[in-house]
């Protein structure tokens, strides 16, 4: 948990960091779309889209995936090391 904790810190500096160079080199979010040449509805649209197609997927993997993860987890010998 320790360790989840501190890289979710290291990221969220390392976020700041970069987005304040980029600020102050004068690079925002609308440029940097204008730029690959999609506004922001596009892009929440597309977010939206890429949720959509990929949410049925994954719940269908889990259905397979966490039965076989459990069963295993379960069955297998514990080790002393």
């Amino acid at each position: 948990m320790y360790r989840f904790v501190t890289s979710l810190i290291k990221l969220a500096l390392a976020s700041l960091l970069a987005g304040s160079i980029m600020a102050f080199i004068g690079i925002s979010t609308d440029s940097i779309l204008a730029f690959i040449g999609m506004t922001a509805e596009e892009f929440w649209s597309a977010l939206d889209a890429a949720g959509a197609w990929a949410g049925p997927r994954i719940l269908l993997g889990a259905v397979i995936v966490l039965p076989v993860w459990l069963l295993t987890y379960l069955l297998m010998p514990r080790s002393d090391g």
